[in-house]
Order: structure tokens, then sequence, then C-alpha cells
């Protein structure tokens, strides 16, 4: 008996390859992002305009979103962590953006160089630019349960933040347990302070399996109203920011799970497992 509909939100072209040292040819993440195209993904993040000097694996962007082929119906998506890189994601024709903050102070210091308040003064002018010209904008917040920084992060924080996000305009909050540290329990009373402010349907988790909890912590968000899950083909990935988080949680898993489960995903498995092992020769 089906469960109904669960989504899988693509990371791996962005977030996966983003800490990759080898340099990996355009045409290369291009094949991988058609790849997954033809899985049916229905949103994939295919790249990110920061500046090259912070994270040279994502130079490439611009070529990347002109060369792959696009399907109706998919938005192809891209991080972009101010108004210039907005621009910039805009000149490429992305159809939706991503803004990252986080519930931590120091993971914010770390990975973009402000505070959590300074932060989402620099989306604010993103979005509301996204907002007249109809492009969704998705908001991520990390380190919801634990920062390789600061340590612990209370529930309490990870909900202002997502409450801001929201309010200022993102149809959905990603909710990043970045360093792999969560755990159901950990995540059920996060996702229980967040859903006090934002819909349980406007949510996504973001899960690492660094300490192989992924899984299980999926289930509890299930359990809570939770239906789309983020995740990187192959398991790619971890932050450049955050030591000893290396792999986001295998698209591949992910979708043989919620499948098990009685959830439908829409995505083909054998061509996962395809784009899987694309996704795991490009790794350094």
């Amino acid at each position: 008996m089906s469960l109904g509909p669960c989504e899988i939100f693509e990371v791996g072209p962005r977030d996966g390859l983003q800490s990759e040292t080898r340099e990996i040819a355009v045409a290369d993440k291009v094949a991988l992002v058609d790849k997954l195209t033809e899985a049916g993904f229905r949103r994939i993040e295919c790249a990110s305009f920061v500046s090259p000097k912070w994270v040279p694996q994502m130079a490439g962007s611009g070529e990347v979103m002109a060369a792959i082929t696009r399907k109706e119906g998919v938005r192809y998506a891209a991080l972009t962590p101010n108004m210039r890189g907005y621009q910039d994601a805009l000149a490429a024709g992305v159809d939706e953006i991503a803004v990252f903050g986080s519930a931590s102070e120091g993971f914010s210091q770390k990975n973009i160089n402000a505070s959590i308040a300074e932060s989402l003064e620099l989306f604010a002018p993103v979005l509301e630019d996204a907002r007249h010209r109809d492009i969704p904008v998705r908001g991520y917040v990390s380190c919801v349960v634990e920062c390789p920084y600061d340590g612990v992060v209370a529930p309490a924080a990870v909900a202002e933040v997502a409450d801001r996000l929201f309010a200022m305009g993102c149809y959905e909050i990603s909710l990043g347990d970045t360093t792999g540290a969560g755990t159901p329990d950990s995540i059920a009373r996060m996702l229980l302070a967040v859903r006090d402010v934002v819909p349980a349907g406007r949510l996504a988790g973001h899960y690492h399996d660094t300490k192989g909890h992924a899984m299980a912590n999926i289930d509890a968000s299930l359990s809570l109203g939770l239906r789309v899950f983020d995740g990187a083909v192959g398991g790619l990935g971890g932050c450049p920011y955050a030591p000893g988080a290396p792999g986001n949680v295998a698209t591949e898993a992910v979708n043989k799970h919620l499948t098990a489960l009685g959830y439908v995903t829409g995505l083909d498995q054998s061509v996962l497992e395809e784009a899987a092992a694309m996704a795991q020769a490009m790794r350094g």
C-alpha cells in the first residue's frame, strides 16, 4: 500500500562536489546533471555562484547551467550567497535559487564570514528581487543539531533562523545536520521547535550520514510530517567548513529506503545507480 509521495531534492552536483579538491571538468558535471534529469528528479541543485577564491570547484557554474539539457517540469537550482551571486545566477538562467544560513554563530562566521544577523541582511535584497521576478527561493539552515565550533545548537535557535527565512519569502526551509551528529531524538526535538513557526509541509531534511544515523533521522522526520529530503547521489559531499563531516546521505540509498517503506518518489532506481557510479568516479 502506498503511503503517498515523498520527494528527494538532489544536491550532489553542488553540495556534493563543492568540497572535492580535484578539478572536475564542466563536461563531467553537465553529464551528471543530465543523468539525474533522466532519473526523474523535479529539483536539482546544479551550481553555486560564489567566489571561486572560496569554492574553486564551483568556478564553472555559469558554463554548467548553459550546457545542461533542460527538461520541462524540472527546476535547476543554484546557491547564491549575496546579490552579486544572485545576479550571476539570473544571467545563467537558473530556475530557482537558494540562500544558506546557519543556526550557529561560529559556523556562520566560518562559512560566510558574517554573523547570523548580517547574513539575513545580505539575503534580504536577493529575496526581494526574486519575489518581483517570481523566482522561487529555498532557504538552508545549517548546524541544526551541533556545530563544529560552538557545540550543541539549541532547537530554539534553529526555529528562529527558519522563521526569519520563511517570513522573508523562502518557500521551503532545508534543515541541515551539517556534522551528522543528529540522532532521531535530537532531530525530533529540533523539528518540534521549528514546526511551531514553519509548517511541516514547507520543511526538508538535509542529513549527513557521518555517524550512520541518516536513515533513522529520516524516519523520525517522516513521523513528524516531513516529505522532502535532500540527497547527494553517490554520497558525495561534506562541507569544507565542517571538519569531520564527510558525506551527505546517498540519494540512491534514500530512494531505496523510502520506496521500501511505501512512499512514491517518482525516481528510476536503475538510472540513479548509474548516476551514483558517475558521481563516485569524480571523487578525488
